[in-house]
């Protein structure tokens, strides 16, 4: 599923918190003194494709809110990955129509995945949407918002093999002002049986990476202190200029990125077992400032499921780059994406999964049963056949067995110190700080007179849980730990 995972159950549905500026509210001949709310759900992508709407709106005059009763125009940006995901944002469509009786004129719009899969279904059925949007048509908003004031509705899911909105500047949306998401590339082509994303998103494109280090250069002078590469399969980046006399694959632009500051980290999601080299793992292990942290897919440890998948790799091939990691990386965090109960997976592939699981321990892991999507591969060929009580008994199997390997991980960090980049206030305690450790760790410690959010600090981690570490400030000068 690579970055097309959802990010967090505690962040599904959240809006994201757009509060307008003052001299934000553009002069717009489209919009003076209309608002955009937005709402996300689902991948990273996700997340950094509404920044990109944002900017787009707010160059048409938009100002923008974070209270969907204040707006005139709601724009919910969706997620295909999984059928619940889907339902949820149909739910949210009809909370959303109350809008419509309260405040006459509002439209609502589908962003995204969902939105170039039904395409102009969501007109024909659901009669409170007025505008559909694809992941690539974004640019053409002025016109499709243009329709919609003149009484009609408006669907553009066009994909496209270029676009990849290099020259428009994110807006950055209810983050916390030290992290950022930078994408690097859009579509996807690697034909995953399960998947929709490359029916959603297109064919593989990849930005221009001197593009990439502005925008990059940009986060750094705005006080941002960590960035987030994206891209569907990041390791499959390959650029090369028009006239052809210039390239650059994913180790390149990962040096070239990391170049910038030593004062940015730089993290990526996500990275594709088959494509992962050597050379990407040499560049991070040369680069103080790229997190020591890789989430690298397994989808499942049994060959022949991974061959029904046509995830393009075996076993053996995975376990090789998990041993690749740990050689020129040691002390590198590992996360992964599970899916239980795929098409014939049979009691023993179940159990190569778990013993995949025991053998490289993850830190964390996304886990899911399987939710057949319609058009992929998999719903045209296999049958969905793994009655639904044993997903569901296989998907505990999984997430007990995950939890007792993140409680292990986060103990080999007990005793140690860290370097941990500020984010902000705790969410249990307005006393405590938090932020996130090398290895992608969140860390928690009492708050001190002085420590700003994107600030480092030395952090001695006395104890922990299976999901956070938890310490004290010391000062700097202590060995901070590589594992």
């Amino acid at each position: 599923m690579g970055i097309r995972k959802e990010i967090d159950e505690s962040r599904q549905g959240e809006a994201l918190l757009m509060e307008a500026k003052e001299g934000e509210k553009g002069k717009g001949p489209v919009a003076a003194g209309r608002k955009l709310y937005i709402e996300s759900y689902g991948c990273q992508m996700n997340f950094s494709d509404s920044e990109i709407v944002a900017s787009i709106m707010m160059d048409m005059g938009f100002a923008t809110t974070g209270d969907h009763r204040e707006a005139d125009v709601i724009f919910i940006n969706t997620c295909s990955i999984r059928e619940n995901a889907e339902q949820r944002v149909r739910n949210r469509l009809k909370e959303f129509g109350a809008n419509k009786l309260r405040k006459p004129g509002t439209l609502i719009g589908v962003l995204g995945c969902m939105a170039e899969r039904l395409k102009a279904k969501f007109l024909e059925e659901e009669q409170l949407v007025d505008v559909v949007v694809g992941p690539d048509a974004y640019r053409d908003l002025p016109n499709l918002i243009g329709r919609l004031d003149e009484g009609g509705k408006a669907v553009n899911v066009l994909l496209s093999r270029e676009e990849t909105y290099a020259d428009v500047a994110p807006v950055r949306l209810g983050g916390n002002g030290v992290s950022a998401f930078v994408s690097i590339m859009r579509g996807c082509d690697n034909m995953c049986s399960f998947c929709v994303v490359p029916f959603t998103r297109g064919r593989e494109r990849s930005r221009d990476p001197h593009s990439i280090r502005r925008e990059v250069e940009g986060l750094l002078e705005s006080g941002y202190r960590e960035v987030t590469l994206l891209g569907q399969n990041v390791d499959s980046y390959k650029w090369k200029s028009d006239c052809g006399n210039e390239t650059m694959n994913f180790a390149g632009l990962l040096e070239y990125v990391a170049n910038v500051s030593p004062l940015m980290r730089v993290r990526f999601s996500t990275s594709h077992p088959k494509d992962m080299t050597d050379e990407v793992l040499e560049v991070m292990s040369r680069h103080a400032n790229i997190c020591k942290y890789i989430h690298l897919p397994v989808q499942s440890g049994n060959s022949q499921v991974l061959e029904r998948m046509n995830r393009t790799y075996d076993r053996d091939w995975y376990i090789g780059r998990i041993e690749a990691i740990r050689r020129i990386i040691p002390g590198c965090a590992i996360s992964t994406d599970i899916i239980c109960g795929f098409c014939s997976e049979t009691e023993e592939a179940h159990q190569d999964t778990l013993s995949m699981m025991d053998y490289v321990k993850y830190d964390f892991a996304y886990m899911f049963k399987y939710s057949e999507r319609p058009g992929t591969l998999a719903a045209r060929k296999y049958q969905d056949d793994v009655p639904e009580e044993v997903k569901s008994r296989r998907l505990k199997e999984v997430i007990d067995k995950q939890q007792l390997h993140s409680l292990y991980r986060m103990e080999q960090h007990v005793g140690k110190v860290h370097q941990v980049l500020v984010e902000g206030p705790s969410r249990k305690s307005d006393q405590d700080l938090c932020g996130r450790n090398d290895q992608n760790a969140m860390v928690v410690f009492p708050r001190e007179e002085g420590i700003r959010p994107g600030d480092y600090v030395s952090v001695l981690v006395e104890r922990c849980t299976n999901a956070t570490l938890i310490g004290r400030r010391v000062q700097p000068g202590h060995e901070v730990s590589s594992s």
